[in-house]
């Protein structure tokens, strides 16, 4: 375990609050600091923003969608299955449905159609829906068959997404791809050019006002959960999407993100990033793991009372499922591992593990689980359809879908970002692919590279610590992927130390300097069976985060602990 410091405060110097504030940004390369830390409302940032070449196909996507309302054409909303899809096709659906267009939205059955437009899939929306126009959300940037079929059905093709993109790009009739953001994030800004440019068109009062609530309000909660669950860096306007959307949860009127919230025991509470990630977003995506991932848009979408709660108790249950399938599978993972690895002593820079008996919709999340304890880029396969469908994390130094792609001689296809990726191969090929990712990870991953490193903010004295300065730095939330929470690093002696909770799992450490002038609270959730022998006046070295405990009326700075040393 490696401890990098940006920065070192020492007793003796004299440093006001924002001065420390200030040294942490630096440290970020936070460029603008007022911008950062007062975002620019989404609803004051255009398209055109992103990239002038908008305006084109701006122009041109609108001319498509006033030609297909005059005619009363259908629209599909193609979206994907997982939560920056959905939450991305709900958005972009419910703005074009109180528009007054004739619409309909469509999620691939992951299983049977994969990610994506696919042939079977672009065949069963013109069976079903017979559209004049289908628009992408959250993918479609790297399928150029797909879409040159889509075409010669003389059907027009609008793309929103923020994957990687291939060497060319699809023959769309109008591509917006923005990387800054989540498919979400990308849905949520056309869709407000959408609404601006079609506003004047809304017949209906009550369609305007919802629509322009929406706007304000749930479009940005929604947006939120997307960016979030797709770990989008939280810097520029998905920081302004993440920033807005988490304020407007305790004012959001969508019934299913109500139910989903109360289904969940986090109700009246406030939301951050975390309950997003660990609570909201897999609840969604749930349902796309292990079956048809339409009702979780369906659960956003609906107006009714007690469909939103029976659809929020069903994904619940999804939610419960997939957490227990995920736990088998890691448990069947670590076992195929350790026999090949003798117990784990001789690992691979890449890890590669498959099963024919996984579902397919966990398998991201089971590699998640193995990089997470084991430190390496893994990927991990199961077998669907007579082809081997895989997905891929990944350490933050090392980009995923890069590597794929240069093997891409054994793929039929492969997309994603820098730290996930997911694909498909067929059996015969499997065994020399693992031989070549085996050959290949040892001339780009450096041993160096696989040793977990904590990046701390600065080493500081627990003297320096206060109040004032703890609420400062909550100007820096929301915390998440690209602004991670801020990470401190002291040195002390052990003044007194409590277990707790009902089976005491749980630790305080009360750490002070030498002259015990200064103690700073240190919890350890379900750590404390690994630090039972600490002792007091025991010298310790700690990194941690800082939090304010508000507890009725009285507020107080407390210490979440992160690594200790002995």
């Amino acid at each position: 375990m490696k401890i990098k410091f940006f920065l070192e405060i020492k007793e003796e110097d004299k440093i006001s609050n924002y001065q420390l504030l200030d040294l942490i940004l630096k440290n970020r390369k936070i460029e603008n600091v007022e911008e950062f830390l007062k975002p620019k409302n989404p609803l004051n940032i255009s398209l055109s923003d992103f990239n002038s070449s908008f305006k084109n196909e701006l122009q041109k996507s609108l001319e498509i969608l006033k030609t297909v309302k005059e005619k009363n054409q259908m629209v599909v909303v193609y979206t994907d299955y997982d939560a920056d899809g959905i939450t991305g096709g709900a958005i972009l659906w419910e703005t074009l449905y109180y528009l007054g267009f004739k619409v309909m939205p469509y999620v691939p059955n992951r299983k049977t159609e994969g990610y994506g437009f696919s042939i079977f899939g672009i065949d069963n929306v013109i069976k079903k829906f017979n559209p004049a126009l289908i628009i992408s959300v959250d993918h479609g940037i790297t399928k150029i068959k797909e879409v040159d079929y889509a075409k010669k059905k003389g059907i027009k093709i609008i793309i929103t997404d923020h994957h990687l993109k291939g060497e060319t790009l699809p023959k769309a009739d109008a591509i917006f791809h923005i990387p800054a953001l989540s498919g979400a994030g990308v849905s949520y800004f056309f869709s407000k050019e959408i609404f601006k440019n079609f506003e004047k068109t809304v017949k209906n009062k009550h369609d305007f006002l919802v629509l322009k609530n929406n706007f304000l309000h749930d479009f940005l909660a929604l947006a939120s959960i997307g960016t979030v669950a797709d770990l989008v860096p939280l810097i520029g306007p998905s920081r302004s999407i993440v920033k807005y959307g988490l304020e407007n949860f305790s004012k959001t009127r969508r019934l299913g993100i109500k139910h989903i919230l109360k289904e969940a025991g986090i109700e009246g509470k406030k939301i951050s990033p975390f309950e997003i990630s660990f609570i909201i977003a897999p609840r969604i995506n749930a349902v796309g793991r292990l079956k048809d991932a339409i009702d979780a848009l369906r659960l956003l979408c609906t107006k009714k009372e007690e469909r939103a709660k029976n659809l929020a108790s069903y994904v619940g249950q999804k939610n419960k499922q997939r957490q227990n399938l995920v736990e088998k599978a890691v448990l069947e993972a670590k076992k195929i591992l350790a026999f090949e690895t003798k117990n784990f002593s001789f690992l691979p820079r890449i890890i590669i593990l498959h099963s024919e008996e996984w579902e397919e919709g966990i398998i991201g999340l089971v590699a998640a689980k193995m990089v997470e304890e084991f430190y390496r880029p893994t990927i991990v396969l199961t077998k669907s359809d007579g082809f081997y469908k895989g997905s891929a994390r990944s350490i933050p130094v090392f980009h995923i879908t890069n590597f794929l792609r240069n093997l891409k001689k054994f793929l039929l296809d492969v997309g994603g970002h820098s730290q996930a990726a997911g694909f498909t191969i067929e059996e015969k090929k499997l065994h020399q692919f693992k031989k070549e990712v085996e050959k290949l990870s040892k001339k780009v991953i450096k041993e160096t590279d696989l040793e977990k490193e904590i990046v701390v903010d600065l080493k500081i004295p627990i003297s320096k610590i206060n109040l004032k300065w703890v609420k400062i730095l909550e100007q820096l939330q929301p915390f998440g992927i690209g602004n991670p929470q801020p990470l401190f690093y002291s040195e002390g002696r052990i003044f007194d130390i409590k277990f707790l909770g009902k089976e005491n799992k749980h630790l305080k450490i009360y750490l002070s300097n030498e002259n015990e002038k200064s103690i700073l609270e240190v919890i350890a959730f379900n750590q404390a069976d690994n630090f039972k022998n600490l002792f007091r006046n025991q010298k310790i070295k700690v990194v941690y985060s800082l939090e304010i405990d508000r507890w009725g009326s009285k507020e107080k700075v407390v210490g979440k602990l992160i690594h200790l040393f002995g």
